[in-house]
């Protein structure tokens, strides 16, 4: 679907020739929401982007900026946390957005509807004065701002799941846990991947390198290039949170097989003295003189119950007095 406007200073017209959209007066926007190839490909001719550009919106490539003769493109991504397909647990899906930014125009293309951008659309339209008396390059400025809170509102969700991580690990060995504990680090490396080359992409505006952003604009962008900073480095500190959180859970385990080791040491050291006991005392060859005495003992069948029952009692005792028990 591809939609036209043109606004400035208390009006906004909406426009189905993109022709006559680019010549009005005042700033175009021309947005293209889950377009088709040939409704690209329309846009593109109508605003001579290269054809190159548009099919990295399509290909999903990693953002970045490039400057072009008539515009500037900049290529960022909407992520949200989504429940997948297959896993049918939350993921990171991301949506690439286009955006390329001319000499009092802008083009926002995208192969689904972005939130962001429906939100300054639904602005631009109930005619907000701080939007329609600035330029094409302070409109993409919302737009990209738009979309890296919706990074921060992410990192606000996995860091909910990591606080509840970190209490299950120190009292569960659940192998639940351990897949929660690989989920979020799946996440945060595939935001990792957005977050970082976002970030480039953005400084590439906010140092003034483009020609279409004006020199009071570029603070807007330096706004959100810090924004993108704050984003990096929770990224960066929730993976080592996670990789903490996971060395805690390997070592809860290992030290709870450990316990177990030393119970079953325990009761096999008990049983050595015992079956040497019963060992002994199982040599019974009939009668000959060399024969143990206590085998025709009325009470030697006690004696020795009695007997291992002390050894066992000397051998907790010691065991406990050691702390091995």
């Amino acid at each position: 679907m591809i939609e036209a406007i043109a606004f400035e200073s208390g009006s906004v017209d909406a426009y189905d020739d993109l022709a006559a959209a680019r010549e009005a007066s005042g700033t175009t926007w021309v947005r293209a929401t889950d377009a088709t190839v040939a409704e690209f490909e329309r846009v593109a001719e109508a605003f001579d982007i290269h054809p190159l550009t548009v099919e990295d919106v399509r290909r999903d490539v990693r953002p970045k900026t490039e400057e072009f003769p008539g515009y500037s493109f900049t290529l960022v991504k909407d992520a949200e946390l989504r429940r997948g397909e297959q896993t049918f647990e939350e993921e990171v899906d991301d949506e690439p957005v286009g955006v390329f930014i001319g000499p009092g125009w802008l083009v926002t293309l995208s192969t689904a509807s972005v939130a962001a951008v429906e939100a300054v659309w639904r602005r631009v339209e109930q005619e907000d004065q701080r939007l329609l008396t600035r330029g094409a390059d302070f409109v993409a400025c919302r737009v990209i701002d738009g979309l890296v809170d919706e990074y921060l509102d992410i990192l606000d969700q996995l860091e909910s799941q990591i606080e509840s991580i970190e209490e299950a690990v120190v009292t569960s060995t659940d192998i639940e846990t351990l897949e929660r504990i690989n989920a979020v680090r799946r996440d945060l490396l595939a935001f990792r991947k957005i977050a970082w080359p976002t970030r480039e992409a953005v400084g590439v505006l906010a140092r003034g390198d483009s020609a279409f952003v004006a020199t009071e604009t570029e603070k807007y962008y330096r706004d959100v290039y810090d924004h993108l900073v704050q984003v990096v480095d929770l990224t960066e500190t929730y993976r080592d949170l996670t990789s903490g959180a996971r060395d805690i859970y390997l070592n809860t385990l290992s030290q709870s097989t450990n316990e177990v080791m030393k119970v079953l040491t325990v009761v096999a050291t008990i049983f050595i003295p015992l079956t040497f006991v019963v060992g002994v005392y199982g040599m019974n060859f009939g009668d000959s003189q060399f024969n143990m005495p206590e085998l025709g003992w009325p009470m030697g069948y006690p004696a020795v119950m009695l007997g291992m029952g002390l050894v066992i009692a000397i051998m907790v005792v010691q065991f406990r007095r050691r702390g091995w028990l």
